[in-house]
């Protein structure tokens, strides 16, 4: 028996599968059936809501509302108030498809496909918002100074980031992904500032984050770049009220003066992420994770914020939830014209969302691609590696290469080609030679044509 909410999991690994709702059962069958053609109003737009490798639709499917509390069920069908199909019958007795696969009759399509224009037109070039060159990270993780003269042991450095760059434009989407432990993280924080890097350079429109004479530049700066955490709850007070977390910023700033038009603003920030004013007298314990996560992008923007570093966003989030907040994402980036880092290791969410994409791996970039054209011709073994393991909708049933070991130990990492020890691909050369970046990837055997980009390798 298998409990999640990964339906690429439970559609690869399942052989029946039900759908909960408020308590309830709203629908089971075959995997194949529910996965592909569900009947039950929730199991559909739940399936529409998920991101899948094999499409890319401007929006996800959304389902209105959110989940009741269980100490609130409403009468009859428990998911009437969000049921864009509801009818009387429904409010008086259980649902039909409740039990079984009972004839959908009024219901909609299961997914509205419809290409989206950031992964099949180039992003724009302009000049460069955020410029990262040679970003390293290490950190110190020997034992006390006394403890290793006394049994003569030498220091341990662990390299989380080594020699990272990349480019984001103005109004663009640049994601990074990677297994847990690759560096994405540190990255990301090293970015905005919250991590000093160990060498390299971090500039955003213009402005040193590193060089100590742009001090009062970067201070000018600050209220432009702003940070979303993985766990909301986690980055908030929870024993202040929501509208003073979400007007924090606007006082650390002093962009307005006076608390009538302080709270004012927040009540249109919390209008703009899709919840009521009155929700700024609450306590954040008092919201889900997906309303957590609107507070967070509501603090974000309180400071009138371009760059966004958005650090695992959705991935505690449940589908449903997860696709209001990819949803709100991109309608805020479409309106205000913000720029994302975006970090995570779903790789659907990944292509929902970015146009441009950075692999990483022990801490190094192996490749970086346009988003169709990462998906469809990825060059490098680990990219390949990655799209090949990610448990999908669409690709059930499919040939699977099985992953390879596992992420080196980053004190003391491999030589050359850091990924050599899990590559078929590798030789001699992978083994004692660094792979320099070039035409977007770091890897010897695309560089000397013995692997073609999304084909096997050449004998």
């Amino acid at each position: 028996m298998l409990i999640t909410h990964d339906m690429g999991v439970i559609a690869e690994a399942a052989d029946r599968v039900a759908v909960m709702y408020a308590g309830r059962v709203a629908e089971i069958g075959p995997v194949d059936a529910v996965v592909g053609d569900p009947l039950h109003p929730y199991a559909k737009g739940l399936m529409g809501a998920i991101p899948t490798l094999a499409h890319s639709a401007d929006r996800l499917a959304q389902i209105p509302g959110s989940m009741p509390r269980l100490s609130a069920i409403p009468p009859g069908c428990a998911f009437n108030p969000r049921c864009p199909k509801v009818f009387s019958p429904l409010h008086r007795g259980a649902s039909r498809a409740a039990a079984g696969r009972l004839a959908p009759g009024r219901l909609p399509p299961l997914r509205r496909v419809r290409t989206s224009r950031r992964m099949t037109t180039p992003f724009p070039r302009q000049d460069d918002y955020v410029r990262v060159q040679n970003l390293r990270r290490l950190f110190d993780v020997s034992r006390p100074w006394l403890n290793r003269m006394i049994e003569r042991q030498p220091r341990q450095i662990l390299r989380a980031v080594d020699g990272v760059s990349f480019e984001v434009a103005k109004g663009e989407t640049f994601a990074v992904v990677g297994e847990s432990g690759s560096g994405k993280s540190t990255v990301a924080r090293m970015v905005v500032g919250l991590l000093p890097p160990s060498d390299g350079e971090v500039s955003i429109a213009g402005v040193s984050m590193t060089d100590p004479r742009a001090a009062a530049a970067r201070r000018q700066l600050r209220r432009r770049i702003q940070m979303i955490f993985q766990d909301p709850y986690a980055s908030m007070n929870p024993r202040w009220r929501v509208d003073r977390i979400i007007a924090e910023p606007i006082r650390a700033f002093d962009l307005i003066r006076g608390e009538r038009e302080i709270q004012a603003r927040v009540g249109e920030l919390l209008t703009l992420v899709g919840l009521h004013p009155d929700d700024g007298r609450k306590y954040p314990h008092a919201f889900s994770g997906g309303q957590r996560q609107r507070i967070a992008i509501a603090r974000a923007l309180a400071s009138n914020a371009e760059f966004l570093v958005a650090d695992e966003p959705t991935s505690a989030l449940d589908v449903s939830v997860q696709a209001q907040i990819l949803n709100l994402m991109r309608d805020l980036q479409d309106r205000f014209g913000l720029t994302y880092l975006f970090i995570s290791h779903n790789l659907a969410v990944v292509r929902h969302m970015a146009s441009r994409i950075g692999v990483m791996y022990l801490g190094r970039l192996v490749e970086i691609g346009g988003g169709r054209e990462l998906f469809a011709t990825p060059k490098h073994p680990y990219t390949r590696m990655l799209l090949d393991a990610v448990p999908d909708m669409s690709h059930t049933g499919r040939q699977r290469i099985p992953v390879q070991g596992e992420i080196p130990n980053p004190i003391d990492p491999p030589s050359g080609c850091t990924f050599h020890p899990r590559c078929p691909f590798a030789n001699e050369r992978c083994v004692a030679e660094v792979p320099p970046f070039r035409d977007g990837v770091a890897c010897h055997a695309v560089h000397e044509g013995r692997l073609v980009p999304g084909m096997q390798a050449v004998a």
